[in-house]
């Protein structure tokens, strides 16, 4: 019987052994009470016990993970040098499109009209018919009987073509002034845009070609000139003008001088055929127009962060519209962010 009852015993004794909880002080064995002490928690425990491993073990191990956290993986790295590759290229490309502009516009003879140095006279007087009738003001105010000056009498055709391309140009003057490349251009922004009024791409395209630029330790966001503040400012204004110059222009195109005998609308087409065929200036404008095409999306879309939060999405379908697109984006500048 003693043994039974020693056996029916023995497992209670020896969960309550291996049990987690701690026994009951016996009031009877004082043990010795311990001050301020907390139990260590395992991961306590297992980072206290770092410092005494030996070095160039664990050390070792803990550096080379805090390394491998922080260094970049291979696929950005090959995605930051794919960008820089294609950047290069396409800078090469715009200056290489500089050189093209120039020589084939300017100084070869083979386009249409009279390269720079064998310019005619006749060239010359249309070239000053067309400044005096810059925006076809001055036309404008013969009609309501001012007469300041007589306007020179142009085909419309001719004059229409002129006023397009310098209102559409007009409406970049916001656009670079805003542009958040515009810190690699380290000249002027004013003498820029005002050279680009006269020649058009001859100085827009090196500028698309320097924003693409690395941006130096140095490089500070760009003050605005007095200028730049007001077309910046005023980008709506800027956006009316411009814009009212293209349309006005197109409608004097085909439907201006009525009176002066340059026939209808296939005639004045007629004309703009032969017109862009032998005269350098209008065969020119026809490359601002296309370069302006490109130009134009890929500025607006560099700097859609400029546009006003609840409008990105429209600007941003937009961009691609040739002067609609402009007109948007300088309607949608959010003051804040300029």
């Amino acid at each position: 019987m003693a043994m039974t009852t020693t056996t029916t015993s023995s497992p209670p004794f020896l969960f309550s052994f291996l049990s987690p909880k701690p026994f009951p002080p016996n009031p009877s064995l004082p043990l010795p009470q311990l001050q301020n002490r907390t139990p260590l928690s395992s991961t306590h425990r297992f980072f206290s016990a770092i410092p005494k491993a030996k070095r160039g073990v664990s050390g070792t191990h803990l550096c080379l993970a805090s390394r491998a956290k922080a260094k970049p993986t291979p696929s950005s790295v090959e995605q930051e040098s794919d960008d820089n590759f294609r950047k290069r290229v396409l800078q090469i490309a715009l200056w290489v499109a500089e050189g093209v502009y120039i020589l084939w516009l300017f100084l070869l003879p083979y386009a249409p009209g009279d390269p720079v140095w064998a310019i005619s006279s006749d060239t010359l007087n249309s070239l000053v018919g067309l400044s005096l009738n810059f925006f076809l003001i001055l036309p404008f105010m013969n009609f309501v009987g001012i007469r300041l000056i007589d306007a020179p009498v142009l085909h419309p055709m001719s004059e229409g073509l002129f006023n397009f391309v310098i209102g559409w140009t007009f409406m970049f003057a916001p656009l670079l002034f805003t542009d958040r490349n515009n810190d690699r251009y380290k000249g002027s922004l004013d003498v820029l845009w005002g050279l680009q009024m006269f020649l058009t791409n001859t100085f827009l395209i090196p500028y698309m070609a320097i924003r693409l630029n690395d941006a130096d330790d140095e490089s500070v966001t760009r003050k605005l000139s007095q200028f730049g503040s007001v077309m910046t400012n005023g980008a709506p204004i800027v956006g009316v003008i411009g814009g009212s110059a293209c349309i006005v222009s197109l409608l004097w195109a085909l439907f201006g001088r009525m009176d002066a005998n340059f026939g209808g609308i296939a005639d004045r087409w007629d004309y703009l055929v032969g017109y862009l065929g032998s005269e350098r200036l209008a065969y020119a404008f026809i490359w601002d127009i296309c370069l302006y095409i490109i130009f134009q999306p890929w500025l607006i879309g560099d700097n859609l962060q400029n546009v006003q939060e609840n409008k990105v999405v429209v600007v941003k379908y937009l961009r691609y519209v040739p002067v609609i697109g402009l007109i948007a984006y300088l309607f949608c500048l959010d003051p804040k962010e300029v």
